[in-house]
This record gives C-alpha cells, sequence and structure tokens, in this order.
C-alpha cells in the first residue's frame, strides 16, 4: 500500500511539474512579445530588460551587441540600471570595442543617480585612472557612497 501511495504521489508531482513548464513557456512567450513590443514603443524598462535578456540569454540567445543596442535605448532615456549595464558592456569590451572613458560615462550618470554599483565601478575607473586621471580623493568618494548603500565590495 505504501509502494503504490509513493509511486501515485511521485507521478502526481511529475505530471504537475510538467504542466507547470509547459504553462510558464506559454507564458513567457505571450510575455516576450509584449516586452518586445513596449521596447520598440520606447518604455525604458522594457528596453532594460530586453538588454538584460540578451545579456544573459535568458529567453533569447545571448548577444552582446542586442544587449548594448537595448542597454543604450533605455539609458539615454535616464535609466539608472542600463546605464551602469552600459558602462560595464564598455568597460569589458563585450558587444563593443572596449572603451573606459564610455564605461567612465555610462558609470557616472548612474552613479550621480544613486546606483550603488555604478558608484563602486566609477571608484574602481577612479582608482586605477582607467578612463580619467587616477585620483585616489575620488575614488574612495565614489566607494564611499556605495558603502552607505550596502555595496558589499566597497
Amino acid at each position: 500500500m505504501n509502494r503504490r501511495l509513493t509511486f501515485l504521489t511521485a507521478k502526481a508531482l511529475a505530471v504537475g511539474t510538467l504542466v507547470l513548464v509547459a504553462c510558464a513557456s506559454v507564458a513567457w512567450g505571450e510575455i516576450d512579445a509584449e516586452l518586445l513590443k513596449r521596447a520598440k514603443a520606447g518604455d525604458a524598462h522594457a528596453q532594460y530588460n530586453l538588454g538584460m535578456m540578451y545579456d544573459r540569454g535568458e529567453g533569447v540567445a545571448e548577444d552582446d551587441a542586442e544587449a548594448v543596442k537595448w542597454y543604450r535605448k533605455a539609458a539615454e532615456q535616464g535609466h539608472e540600471k542600463a546605464q551602469s549595464n552600459l558602462g560595464v558592456m564598455y568597460d569589458n569590451g563585450e558587444g563593443v570595442a572596449e572603451d573606459d572613458a564610455e564605461a567612465v560615462k555610462w558609470y557616472r550618470k548612474a552613479a550621480e543617480q544613486g546606483h550603488a554599483k555604478a558608484q563602486y565601478n566609477l571608484g574602481v575607473m577612479y582608482a586605477k585612472g582607467d578612463g580619467v586621471a587616477e585620483d585616489d580623493a575620488e575614488a574612495v568618494k565614489w566607494y564611499r557612497k556605495a558603502a552607505e548603500q550596502g555595496h558589499a565590495k566597497a
């Protein structure tokens, strides 16, 4: 009796899992189409999310150039997370040619809006003199701002 109950429970869980996966796939496709529609219409948050999807290869094939394209659209509208991520792309040469000055530009825009990761990254750029003149005081200033928001590395 216990073996039969265990078997039926396992079977029910397996079927339930398959149903959830199938539903999630359908919902994901709908969300993806709606997200693309909003991004193309100029919604900065949707553009940022689409950039993240391409950056991470979530729901789409990973494509750094497409990630940069969508991050830029959102960043130019003032989306701080997109600005920070665009800075990372320039910093690492992902989807664009490596360009420290351009990375600093985007980190600064996000940092000035209070984005902790961008504040930390801007501090790193000042500490190393990448894209800006080396300036320990300026590095400490940005590290401190990031630390005040709980950034772990700052």
